[in-house]
């Protein structure tokens, strides 16, 4: 398959063809190689999921070897709305030439992404007028909540985990988060880590683990 962004593939284990898919986005200045690390550990234990980890579709602003979803430098809360919607369609795009390309529908697909890559998943995701599988989310937030609470199409299971001592992203993202799914009566699962900082932890990358098999087997 030649897929419309460039990305690094873990095959099932199985070797047979993949059951389901998890498409993982990195965060602001990284790449699909940065977020397989993830994939190369969870594919053991999720012996018929394909892993797919797509480069962003810019050049990042402020380092020349990564990538961006969206530019996040100098710009105004409606500038960065308006530039994740170009980004949520290539992805939105991406997942259905992926399904087209393996015969399986939506509800065969989870979004994971940390950090900007989060912040796409979960608009993407739950704007989707196909329902997702799930989406998993580490140190994210929700770019615009007025303009997610009047765009909601499908409500895919959904766990954000955040490190408390987070200064990249601030925990209070996920606590706001939290709060704007509650007042929709949208049940999520959360997890905040004691002293962690804006990465993915052992502990998290477990659960993420637990909640993946979960939902897709």
């Amino acid at each position: 398959m030649s897929y419309s962004l460039n990305t690094t593939i873990i095959k099932p284990i199985s070797n047979r063809k993949p059951k389901n898919i998890v498409i993982l986005c990195h965060g602001y200045g990284g790449d699909g190689k940065d977020i397989s690390i993830l994939a190369n550990y969870w594919k053991n234990y999720l012996p018929e999921t394909m892993f797919l980890c797509p480069d962003a579709p810019e050049k990042c602003a402020v380092s020349s070897q990564g990538f961006q979803w969206f530019d996040l430098m100098d710009q105004t809360k409606e500038q960065i709305l308006s530039k994740s919607l170009i980004a949520e369609n290539i992805l939105t795009k991406y997942i259905e030439n992926v399904c087209k390309e393996f015969d399986l529908l939506f509800d065969k697909i989870s979004l994971c992404g940390f950090s900007q890559g989060c912040m796409i998943s979960l608009q993407t995701g739950i704007k989707s007028k196909q329902k997702l599988n799930s989406i998993l989310g580490y140190s994210g937030k929700i770019i615009d909540k007025n303009h997610l609470e009047k765009n909601i199409n499908s409500k895919p299971k959904v766990l954000l985990m955040h490190g408390d001592k987070d200064e990249i992203v601030p925990v209070s993202s996920l606590l706001e988060a939290k709060e704007f799914f509650n007042k929709i009566d949208y049940k999520i699962q959360t997890k905040i880590f004691k002293n962690c900082e804006h990465r993915i932890p052992q502990e998290g990358s477990s659960m993420g683990l637990e909640f993946l098999k979960t939902n897709l087997y």
